[in-house]
């Protein structure tokens, strides 16, 4: 599932070729029964509403796109595995697993021979479309922890101390900091050579600290090099991520620790598995 800077390299993308255009169609191409669009709509009613409102402004917050539209609506956004954004020419053939095509007005300065396609092979995207005054009351939003990039070290050590639990499973909860995912939890701990088993009560304010430190750095990193790309992820332009030539463990079982050579080893921890080094990351 794409992480923050993968979402953000997209919002990015969004901000750099959509932002301020006006929505002139909408086609819903997601087979019946789909749920990449809210139930609550019918295929031509959300086309409709969609359907002449400009895009405002492009934010990201965790790992869901918020898209500001004119008329107090708000179109949300969730990437989950598999899901694209492609900016691509007209003329191209609208592929089978591009589930919504939307077409712009032609305006000044603008590439008026694109438009702009979410594709999901897989279909477990979400477009949901809301009033401003009810999109913060939605659960998946009202209830996301702070951003990484945005909290002090203060303001971590203090979510880590509200109560004890194994410091992997704690990271990948959205509710407790939003935005990461396996693949920078798995390298942060590495960095700071924290077990991922570890209890959050148990690990010293200096390795929080060193951890804190540890994950704004690879966020900075990976979102400078455009995300990482393990699976399928691309940017708006097509282009995959480069963040992945610079991974410690994430998908490296077996490899050797580029610290110290150990083998690194896959566990399940919680729910989900975890790449560590057993040398490093001692229990």
């Amino acid at each position: 599932m794409p992480e923050l800077p993968e979402v953000e390299t997209v919002a990015r993308g969004l901000r750099d070729t959509v932002l301020g255009r006006t929505i002139a169609r909408v086609r819903l191409k997601a087979p019946p029964g789909s749920t990449v669009v809210s139930p609550a709509f019918g295929q031509k009613r959300f086309e409709r509403i969609l359907r002449g409102r400009t895009i405002l402004d492009v934010r990201r917050r965790g790992k869901n796109i918020l898209l500001a539209l004119s008329g107090d609506a708000t179109l949300w956004v969730h990437l989950k595995m598999t899901g694209h954004f492609y900016y691509l020419r007209k003329t191209e053939p609208v592929d089978r697993h591009d589930l919504v095509v939307i077409d712009f007005k032609a305006a000044l300065g603008c590439d008026n021979g694109k438009n702009l396609r979410f594709n999901d092979y897989r279909r477990f995207g979400r477009l949901r479309l809301y009033r401003d005054d009810e999109l913060w009351q939605q659960r998946g939003l009202g209830d996301l922890g702070p951003e990484p990039l945005e909290m002090s070290s203060r303001e971590f050590l203090s979510i880590c101390r509200r109560s004890s639990r194994m410091i992997k499973p704690a990271l990948l909860d959205q509710t407790f900091v939003a935005g990461l995912g396996n693949i920078y939890a798995d390298e942060s701990l590495h960095a700071a050579r924290i077990h991922p088993r570890r209890a959050t009560a148990s690990i010293s304010s200096r390795k929080l600290l060193e951890l804190h430190h540890h994950i704004q750095r690879l966020l900075k990193s990976a979102i400078n090099k455009m995300g990482t790309s393990v699976d399928s992820y691309a940017g708006v332009n097509g282009q995959p991520g480069r963040f992945q030539k610079y991974l410690r463990v994430y998908g490296r079982e077996g490899l050797p620790c580029k610290f110290c050579g150990r083998a690194v080893v896959r566990e399940k921890v919680g729910s989900r598995s975890a790449h560590f080094c057993p040398r490093c990351q001692r229990p």
